[in-house]
């Protein structure tokens, strides 16, 4: 009985993922593709999908619970091992921003469901340690601003999600977003533009393609 329930288990967590997979490039397709879409399209019967998620907003809620899991993995990758805490906010930031493009549609789609303040919510572990971060920059003398490192967390944040919007609406390419991203992120924590433009060069040059 044991095997057969882990054998059921093991289906059910697949039949999830897929659903999930499925359902995350269907919507940023069409952002108002219908749960029938997206069983078709995951090759499930529309009660299947129901029975993982109980509504559309559910499925997209779950969604960005993964992005923001993703978000934090490589929020905290890109400072991984760095000293310096400019040069770990230029990395973390062009590491967040690779996982964030794929996800700045599902965002968009995300508002008109989940609210911003639920992906906020959401985003708190995150927040927390580029909170610690920022401090340490501003305790070092790295970073000068007027504002206290929790709201110049809360500011670098909002500048993620009007730089994903400015991409989303055309106005910024998806070539140099992540390294405007860097850059107006360092300047809002008052580092020199120059200073912030030369050291996001020199990162994104270490970084793995």
């Amino acid at each position: 009985m044991a095997v057969m329930t882990t054998g059921n288990t093991s289906r059910a967590d697949l039949n999830r993922r897929r659903i999930l997979d499925v359902a995350l490039a269907e919507l940023l397709r069409d952002p108002d593709a219908s749960m029938d879409h997206i069983a078709r399209a995951a090759g499930v019967v529309r009660r299947t999908v129901y029975g993982h998620f109980p509504s559309r907003e559910a499925l997209i809620s779950t969604l960005v619970d993964d992005a923001v899991e993703a978000l934090a993995s490589a929020h905290a990758a890109g400072r991984e091992g760095v000293a310096d805490p400019a040069e770990a906010v230029a990395r973390s930031v062009l590491s967040v921003w690779e996982i964030a493009d794929r996800y700045r549609l599902l965002v968009a789609l995300a508002q008109r469901t989940v609210t911003m303040q639920g992906i906020r919510e959401r985003l708190s572990p995150v927040r927390a340690n580029s909170v610690r971060l920022l401090q340490q920059g501003l305790d070092q003398g790295v970073f000068a601003s007027a504002l206290p490192a929790p709201a110049l967390a809360y500011v670098h944040e909002q500048i993620l999600f009007a730089l994903m919007e400015a991409v989303n609406d055309g106005l910024l390419s998806t070539r140099e977003a992540g390294r405007s991203a860097a850059v107006t992120v360092l300047t809002a924590a008052g580092v020199p533009a120059a200073t912030a433009s030369d050291l996001v060069t020199e990162v994104s040059g270490a970084l793995p393609r």
